[in-house]
């Protein structure tokens, strides 16, 4: 038997959702991988807002919001698993106290490529005193596929894939994320055909 190829890994890429997407969790969404490898992968969508913003999200938690630049700032929707469940998308945080390696935050995901998912409520307590990361990008929910299944996905042309750009996650506006993702293919929305397949 011939010795497969190293496992595929997208871990800090983009999943791009292709027009044929009918999974409505997923039509026109950008994710972006936290995690992926034999066992599966786990992401957040990136330009799915919610209806609610991280001064009503705050509220909600009981802590005041101390970074006026996140007040309007929406609250995504990172996926159809665990929408009760806060996501917070961040660059790394170095604490000077703290070895490099070490996260700042209880319960955090280093993700290669310089940032961090952490799903601890110590990250907002430290926006609520206007600290925390500069960056954020904070979702309710998460996208997940089990062993095997985002491979498959790929192989029905249902993503394109691409290394993942933070300027796209953090300093684009949401209704450009998805065109701006495709443009560091070298693509634009119209040269996509809907009908998923081969060519």
């Amino acid at each position: 038997m011939p010795a497969d190829g190293p496992a595929m890994n997208l871990t800090h890429h983009f999943l791009i959702a292709m027009p044929g997407m009918e999974d409505q969790s997923f039509a026109g969404s950008v994710v972006y991988l936290c995690e992926h490898s034999e066992r599966g992968a786990l992401g957040l969508v990136i330009n799915k807002p919610s209806d609610i913003d991280l001064r009503r999200l705050f509220d909600k938690v009981d802590l005041p919001l101390g970074r006026p630049d996140l007040q309007r700032t929406p609250v995504f929707q990172g996926g159809p698993v665990q929408t009760e469940r806060g996501f917070v998308l961040h660059e790394a945080v170095l604490a000077s106290t703290q070895a490099p390696e070490e996260p700042v935050y209880a319960s955090t995901m280093t993700i290669p490529g310089g940032l961090e998912m952490t799903t601890s409520k110590d990250v907002l307590e430290a926006l609520s005193t206007g600290a925390g990361p500069r960056k954020v990008l904070v979702s309710l929910g998460y996208s997940a596929w089990g062993e095997g299944q985002l491979e498959s996905e790929l192989a029905e042309n249902s993503w394109l894939t691409v290394a993942a750009d933070p300027v796209v996650i953090f300093d684009t506006p949401v209704e450009k994320r998805y065109e701006k993702a495709l443009s560091l293919l070298g693509l634009q929305a119209w040269m996509l055909s809907p009908a998923a397949g081969h060519a």
